[in-house]
């Protein structure tokens, strides 16, 4: 969790370390706190001093590690005349978070506690997917500023989940039902191209398609 380090040091890091390895191993229901704090080598005395319950380790932990994925797509900019160019990297940078063995882990987690625990489950969705879908839409409306692409129907944020759920959806679904057949590199490639295919061929416009 690269983003911990920045945020947390010591014995704080420490602890949001063994909480990440027991609750994506576990789940959040069956982790607790001894597991936790005997993971980490602290008393219940330090564990509690910085986190008073597992709902804000575990909330602190989805929040990190949706802040590293999500950090790894933020340098990729919108350039003019070159909107399939953004969206395959886009695409490709999604992918890589979505299909790791850690997104992958997150997302189970977070999916198998949804209904018990909708709160946390919420927690993920904003610092992740909506944090994506946000910065597609920004690269989206400066694309339709530069008359690349036509969203005057659909909107850019609704267009930004669209394509998220372009890229995503066939491929997650594969990974999440075969756990021990990792993708190509190539079938990655089809996965993508497909995506920003069909999404350039709805809604660019002529000169970029």
């Amino acid at each position: 969790m690269q983003q911990m380090n920045h945020e947390f040091t010591g014995k704080a890091l420490q602890i949001l370390q063994a909480a990440r390895h027991v609750f994506l191993t576990h789940g959040f229901a069956a982790a607790t706190t001894d597991m936790i704090q005997q993971e980490a080598g602290v008393s219940k005395s330090t564990m509690y001093a910085h986190f008073p319950n597992k709902e804000m380790l575990f909330t602190t932990v989805i929040e990190a590690e949706c802040t590293t994925f999500t950090d790894t797509v933020r340098d990729i900019q919108f350039e003019n005349g070159k909107l399939r160019e953004t969206l395959t990297l886009l695409a490709h940078a999604y992918l890589k978070i979505v299909l790791s063995p850690e997104g992958l882990a997150v997302f189970r987690v977070v999916i198998a506690e949804g209904i018990r625990f909708p709160n946390l489950a919420r927690v993920f969705y904003l610092a992740g997917p909506q944090v994506m879908i946000n910065m597609i839409a920004e690269q989206l409306t400066h694309a339709a500023a530069a008359g690349e692409i036509d969203l005057s129907e659909l909107g850019c944020d609704n267009a930004a989940s669209l394509f998220i759920n372009l890229v995503r959806s066939e491929p997650q679904l594969q990974c999440l039902t075969h756990p021990n057949a990792a993708p190509s590199d190539i079938q990655v490639d089809q996965w993508v191209n497909i995506a920003v295919t069909t999404f350039m061929r709805a809604y660019g416009c002529e000169q970029s398609k």
